[in-house]
């Protein structure tokens, strides 16, 4: 009987020396269309003016050196009921991105639903089915090889705020687990559909990766924030790879990529009452990002990105420095990490307060123009590792147009990790949760790779 890791290695795999994509950096524009609890539906291409400024966008993508990028064809947008199909909004993303040669990961269900689509109705799902398929029919013939997609962002998050938080439609309170699972269905039923019209395409299954821990003095919450952070957010996963509810369909080769999420807050401590506070940057009970990342390749052997991640304010640049020292520690433990997407390329506003959140590799400007405004310090970090990993002449502006390539490839980022291993005088070991970790600051022992800026995060 063929076993699990061996169909994993088979199935949709990947290279690790060249990589799946054209580029180790990717970046993202904030795409969500939910109804929000007002009832009022937010559109944050609008919001962001990326509609408006999707040339000079692109341009400073491409000037970045960064070959991929998460990008939305919003199903409230083009879906316009009774299979029909309007790709008004579609046609300029594709302009544009075939000149600048960048490569999409195309998000299809970014928390937005058509109005009056329920996703636990008996509708949704083959209504979302055949506008993947009609997705997919029209990107083909005008995007090139590879392919790549995203039907249904954040399942487990989104499952949370369509339910128990009551933050976006349908609102519907005590059921989260039965919309996991229907997203996961719609999730595996749109994969399929692709498929059937383009059989090579590749997915990209992102949701947050979290660590918990429970308040000093409170060991009765240690078990809650285990199965939180190691069983309730891996539920998708598990559910696309077929481990869970095998009924639905799902397997490796649909789970293919995985994408984490990991941001500052994804490390939080669990109150009696239910709330969570996030761990403050040097609280030693954080974990290692290569131990959180060793937990996901242990329990899937699949692909994996970090498919968002960003610091805020004036900790972007620190956060970038963090995060790709643990990404070589990871590299060098084996894990398949095939890219870093900084997310997001543009600031977006907080959902609740409305203000710019001052996470984006650009800020926005106040008022209605939505002037973009580099993030000097984290932008320079970003041209630090690329000098560190990658040819000086790619890093010049135009290198995407000059090089049909961009800048970083993998192959690169895993000299640099070997060449790291092989001069540092104690190798590191990421470490899955629940085992012991050989190197408790993630970035002791890092100090052969130049960097800017304070070097320790516990």
């Amino acid at each position: 009987m063929e076993t699990r890791e061996r169909r994993n290695r088979s199935a949709f795999g990947s290279n690790q020396e060249t990589g799946i994509f054209p580029t180790f950096f990717l970046t993202g524009f904030e795409c969500s269309t939910f109804v929000w609890k007002d009832r009022q539906r937010k559109d944050y291409v609008a919001l962001t003016a990326h509609d408006r400024y999707l040339e000079a966008d692109y341009e400073q993508v491409m000037d970045l050196g960064i070959g991929v990028v998460r990008e939305a064809i919003r199903w409230p947008v083009v879906d316009r009921g009774g299979g029909q199909y309007d790709w008004r909004t579609v046609d300029p993303l594709l302009k544009t991105m075939d000149e600048c040669q960048i490569t999409p990961i195309w998000d299809l269900c970014h928390y937005g639903f058509p109005d009056g689509c329920d996703p636990l109705s008996a509708e949704c799902l083959p209504r979302f089915v055949d506008y993947c398929r009609a997705v997919a029919a029209y990107v083909r013939p005008r995007t090139r090889e590879p392919r790549f997609f995203t039907p249904v962002n954040e399942i487990t998050f989104t499952s949370d705020a369509a339910t128990d938080m009551g933050w976006i439609y349908p609102y519907a309170k005590g059921r989260y687990d039965e919309m996991k699972i229907a997203l996961c269905r719609m999730a595996i039923e749109g994969v399929k559909a692709i498929r059937q019209v383009i059989p090579d395409a590749r997915m990209v299954h992102v949701d947050p990766i979290i660590h918990e821990v429970p308040p000093p003095g409170h060991p009765e919450l240690e078990r809650k924030a285990w199965e939180d952070a190691y069983e309730k957010a891996y539920e998708a996963w598990d559910m696309l790879d077929g481990r869970r509810h095998p009924e639905l369909g799902g397997a490796p080769e649909i789970l293919d990529i995985v994408g984490v999420n990991v941001y500052a807050y994804c490390e939080a401590q669990i109150n009696a009452d239910g709330s969570r506070e996030a761990l403050s940057p040097r609280d030693p009970r954080r974990k290692p990002l290569s131990d959180l990342l060793m937990y996901a390749w242990e329990r899937y052997r699949r692909p994996i990105i970090i498919g968002e991640t960003s610091g805020s304010q004036d900790g972007r640049a620190e956060w970038l420095g963090m995060v790709m020292q643990e990404s070589l520690k990871a590299l060098n433990a084996g894990i398949d990490l095939q890219g870093v997407c900084l997310y997001p390329c543009v600031d977006i506003p907080d959902w609740n307060t409305g203000e710019y959140a001052k996470i984006g590799i650009f800020d926005i400007a106040e008022g209605k123009r939505c002037e973009r405004a580099p993030c000097r310090e984290y932008i320079d970090e970003l041209r630090r590792w690329q000098k560190l990993l990658d040819h000086p002449e790619n890093i010049e502006p135009d290198a995407l147009r000059r090089h049909g390539l961009g800048t970083v490839q993998l192959s690169e980022v895993r000299d640099c990790a070997r060449r790291w291993e092989a001069e540092t005088p104690r190798r590191q070991q990421a470490s899955p949760p629940g085992k012991q970790a050989a190197n408790r600051n993630p970035n002791r022992n890092l100090n052969r790779i130049p960097r800017r800026g304070p070097a320790d995060y516990d």
